[in-house]
């Protein structure tokens, strides 16, 4: 009975899944959602990978200036 179980259960998780992929995907509203998601993600990552460019530059900054005063 277990397996019967499991397979309606598949059936009913398929077609709830499809219904669900068809009425987003069909949506106006929900594709400007993903739309302005996508695009704030791209932007987040931009300016986390500036950020990052930023702290190893005043990383390689720090080190040179602690080199220099540890030699004087």
């Amino acid at each position: 009975m277990a397996g019967g179980g499991n397979f309606i259960h598949r059936v009913i998780s398929y077609v709830a899944n499809e219904l669900i992929v068809n009425g987003l995907s069909n949506s106006p509203s929900f594709q400007r959602f993903a739309v302005r998601t996508s695009k704030r993600m791209e932007d987040l990552s931009k300016l986390a990978q500036q950020k990052r460019q930023e702290i190893a530059d005043q990383v390689k900054d720090a080190s040179k200036n602690f080199e220099s005063f540890k030699d004087r």
